[in-house]
Formats: structure tokens, sequence, C-alpha cells
């Protein structure tokens, strides 16, 4: 394999991607709409871009663009899609139309030009699995349903076995266990999934899917309030305002760095997994909200302020994170980027960048549409 094709390669990963891949002696081909929730108004490709690479200005859902993109390309990573979960909630013909047609339009002409691309790499997520693997200490593990919305107005924000009640406790999360997407977001990474599944089994072509878990690191947006917590509280940080922590701030979440996320990336092109393999790319530690904003508070020098008004998003799950058993057997991935210097990372570039804290703006809209809420026993 010689030239690459990263869709949505301007943004956060591909770029890193991209980057990782040159240096490996790949010849990278980036097709990227430079979506103005993520790049702003402009109209230029990003200068952290390499200017080695070829840049296409187009878009996923629109099939002369992927024709184009694909010619003389061996292989493709297929990273363009909206990525905010709550937003997707109410945005729901945007994220379907990006991520699932997007999907189907690239698959389409891959079949259809006869393209002989010799392996799809699809950025796939945590969130296809809704609420992550519990155990009950009665009833050994359990696939979780959604939680209710009435138990979360009470102030009850665990998991709970469905045969006993007992609050459960999280355990790693595998790649065969079934899925229960939680949000249209969500939804619309088990559409891309599976799309690809039906197309490797029917044309043969070879697709390896990795699942990401919660990504942070340099050049992930500050302005889109939507892509992750991490820009969020590090922007209410700088700007002296609280940090609100959702549900006490004790959601477990799984935070990989985006150098790790690359090794995947890189690992799933020269590794032959067959004609289609799923990996969970992730840490496979337990991270709390709360150790975010410590970590970031430490980063940066300063001091967090917090607020707890016990406040939950509908479509949030309570806890989620990787098990690492078969990426680590397949593609000898290891994570290797601890949590505080991946925080020193991402701080040390985020402090040269211009940034606005739109954190009230996401509230309001989750607020109008419903899907904003506060316990019972913390309404003023």
């Amino acid at each position: 394999m010689k030239r690459i094709l990263i869709t949505g390669g301007a943004g956060f990963i591909g770029s890193h991607t991209a980057d990782a891949l040159l240096k490996k002696g790949y010849e990278v081909r980036i097709l990227d709409l430079l979506d103005p929730q993520i790049h702003g108004t402009t109209s230029e490709f990003p200068t952290y871009l390499d200017p080695t690479i070829e840049c296409i200005r187009g878009d996923v859902r629109v099939l002369s663009d992927v024709v184009q993109a694909l010619d003389g390309v061996d292989a493709v990573y297929h990273f363009a899609a909206l990525t905010g979960v709550g937003q997707s909630m109410y945005d729901i013909r945007d994220y379907v139309q990006t991520n699932s047609d997007g999907t189907a339009t690239l698959l389409e002409a891959i079949v259809k030009q006869k393209r002989s691309v010799k392996r799809l790499i699809l950025a796939s997520s945590r969130a296809v699995y809704g609420e992550g693997s519990h155990e009950c200490s009665a009833h050994g593990e359990v696939t979780p349903a959604p939680r209710k919305r009435s138990d979360l107005a009470k102030g009850a924000f665990g998991v709970f076995c469905p045969q006993c009640g007992a609050e459960m406790s999280a355990v790693p999360t595998r790649e065969e266990r079934s899925l229960s997407p939680a949000s249209i977001y969500a939804l619309t990474k088990q559409h891309q999934e599976d799309y690809c599944r039906y197309a490797a089994e029917t044309f043969d072509l070879p697709v390896t899917v990795l699942r990401y878990f919660n990504v942070y690191g340099s050049r992930q947006s500050l302005n889109n309030p939507y892509t992750g917590v991490v820009s969020i509280f590090y922007n209410r940080i700088m700007a002296d305002k609280a940090v609100s922590l959702y549900e006490h701030g004790l959601p477990i979440r799984d935070f990989v760095h985006v150098n790790d996320v690359v090794q995947a990336n890189l690992r799933a092109l020269e590794t032959d997994t067959g004609q289609f393999g799923c990996f969970n790319v992730g840490t496979g530690k337990r991270t709390t909200i709360i150790d975010i904003v410590e970590a970031l508070a430490q980063a940066v020098g300063r001091h967090a302020q917090t607020e707890d008004r016990g406040e939950f998003r509908v479509g949030d799950i309570h806890a989620c994170y990787a098990d690492l058993a078969r990426i680590h057997a397949v593609l000898g991935y290891k994570p290797q980027t601890p949590l505080r210097d991946g925080m020193v990372e991402f701080s040390g570039w985020a402090r040269k960048q211009a940034s606005t804290d739109q954190y009230e703006k996401t509230v309001d809209e989750l607020r109008q549409f419903g899907l904003f809420g506060r316990a019972d026993d913390k309404q003023p």
C-alpha cells in the first residue's frame, strides 16, 4: 500500500494520523468539507497540515467528490463524521446524512467504481455499546438497559441490576457484547459498522472497525462545544468559570490520548485482521469526570472551580471503559500516554490557540429540547 485516503483528515484524529503515515513513507490524500463548526469560517485547510499532503475540499455525501478522492488510493481511513452526542439528539437529519449516508456513499463509490481498496478502516465509537458492561455481586455480568429519566430525576444516577435492583459496578466492556446505542450519534455509528460489515461480506472489502473511547489531545476543537468535555472544561477553567459536575462528577469514562489512537490506526493498516475485525481503542482504565477536572487544573496550574447541582443530560451513560484483550492480542496495541502527561500535552497546545467558552449555549439547546435535567433533591 502506498497512497492512503483520509476522509475528514483535516480534523483532530485525521491530521495526527496523516502525520504518522507520512513519517512511515506513505502518500496521504485528505477529503474534508472543512465544517465551520470545527474549522471556523475559513476556506483554507489548517496550517498544521504537512504541505506534502494532497488536500481535496469535498463532501463525503457527494458521490462525485468521493469518486475523485478514491482515484489511485490503496487504503481508506473513514473519519468524516459529526461527533456530538447531545447535539445529535435534535439535529437528527444532519447526523444521519453525514454519518450514515456519508458512509453509504463511500461504500457505493468503492463498489461501483471497482476501486481496489486493500483495507477500509472505520472510526467507530464506544457509543455503540450504550451503557457499558456492569456486574452485580449476586447475578454476575449484565448488559444494562438505558437508564430511566425518572430515576435520574430522583438523583439515582447509578446502574441497577434488572433482577434484584442492587446497584452494580462497571467492568471492562468487550467487543463481542451486544450493542445498545442511546443517542442518534450512537445509532449512526452502528449504521456505519453495519454498512461496512455488509460490504466486507458481500464484496470482499477488508474492513477494520476501531471503536474509539474518549479521545483527547492537541488539535481537538476548542470552539466546538459538542466534541468532548476536555475542551469544555479547559475553556471554563481558563475563563475562571465553574465547571458543572453532571451526576456529581462520578460518571466513568476511558480517556485515551490521540497519540495512542494513532498507534492503533497504523497497526490497523499494517495488520491483516481478516475480512472484518472490530477493536476497542482506549486505555482500559476507569477515569471519572472529577479526575479529568483535577488533571486539567494541575496541567494548567490553576484552581478549578466546580459546582454540583445534580444536573444530568438525557442520553448520557453512567460508565463505560474498554477491555483491550482483543486489540492487544491481534494488533499488539498498548496505550502509552498516562492521563496527566496527555493533559500536559493538550494544555500546552491549547494555550497557543484562540478559544471560546460556549458551554452555556449547549445547555440552553439541551434545555430547549427537554434533554437537560436536575435531580429533585438538588432543586433550588
